[in-house]
């Protein structure tokens, strides 16, 4: 037997579909692509961008207390600048600011417009000069892919997307409204922003594989870091799909399958007696 859809759920499909034409209408027109070859959203500039990038770096430092030892503030210099070299003409950014914070948490950080913050908690769990490599090619890579740019994107984007449903059901009923609001909220949080960051986190790891091994520190070592960061975190961690960040049993199987396309890169530079020797005691 024929079921006829009721008056109501014909208005909520095409409150739905009025929805996401005009979702579908912004991606068009604010299309660009990562370094992977990924299709994105980004609708600020990158002056923007770089602007709050800046900002957000000044009040860091404002509150954040700065690591001043010199022994210290050497060591990621030699390790970072390699790795901007080796980004070169892949991002617009002619000078990076480099800062290191006083921060137990293992942590490093790569803002637009050309800053980097490093935790001093990251150095005992970087153990080696190419495991810090890793993590800073990583947020590089956010930077070259223009990460934050599509995060804050898919923000305003859930936001209008939230609010044209809330108009385009006004008349509906409340229950029904409800619902539909609530699966919504749901279907954006893990359908949407969740994965894409799951997505951004692994792109930013092969665009680091890729940085570390051209400025001369052995991609292996990628795997390396993944396996300390698991087990300083003891194990505890959300479910991947409740995570914005890929399991590192995940990370660590997907930077595998990549180090032996990246280690000829790597055995040219040390043949040609460019890698860098970075020694922080």
């Amino acid at each position: 037997m024929k079921r006829f859809e009721t008056s109501g759920e014909v208005e909520m499909k095409n409150g739905v579909s009025k929805i996401w034409g005009f979702t579908a209408l912004i991606a068009l027109v604010a299309c660009a692509t990562s370094p992977l070859g990924r299709k994105q959203i980004v609708l600020l500039s990158a002056g923007k961008m770089d602007a709050m990038g800046a900002q957000s770096f000044e009040e860091l430092k404002a509150k954040t207390p700065i690591e001043r030892d010199a022994k210290v503030n050497q060591y990621v210099q030699c390790v970072v600048a390699p790795i901007l070299e080796a980004s070169k003409g892949r991002v617009s950014v002619e000078r990076w600011e480099v800062v290191v914070f006083k921060d137990p948490s293992a942590n490093a950080f790569a803002l637009p417009g050309g800053k980097i913050g490093v935790h001093t908690g990251i150095l005992p769990v970087a153990k080696t000069p190419a495991q810090l490599a890793a993590v800073l090619g990583h947020e590089v890579g956010h930077v070259m892919a223009q990460h934050g740019n599509e995060r804050v994107s898919q923000g305003q984007l859930a936001s209008i997307l939230l609010g044209a449903t809330d108009l385009a059901v006004k008349d509906m009923d409340d229950s029904k409204k409800r619902l539909l609001m609530a699966g919504l909220g749901v279907g954006v949080q893990f359908g949407a922003l969740l994965p894409f960051s799951r997505t951004q986190e692994s792109e930013a790891d092969l665009i680091g594989l890729e940085l570390m091994a051209k400025a001369g520190f052995d991609p292996s070592e990628s795997v390396e870091l993944w396996k300390n960061m698991a087990a300083a975190s003891g194990g505890k961690s959300q479910p991947e799909w409740m995570s914005t960040h890929p399991s590192s049993e995940s990370r660590i199987s997907n930077l595998k399958s990549h180090v032996p396309a990246h280690v000829p890169e790597y055995q040219a530079v040390v043949n040609q007696g460019r890698a860098p020797r970075c020694k922080l005691n």
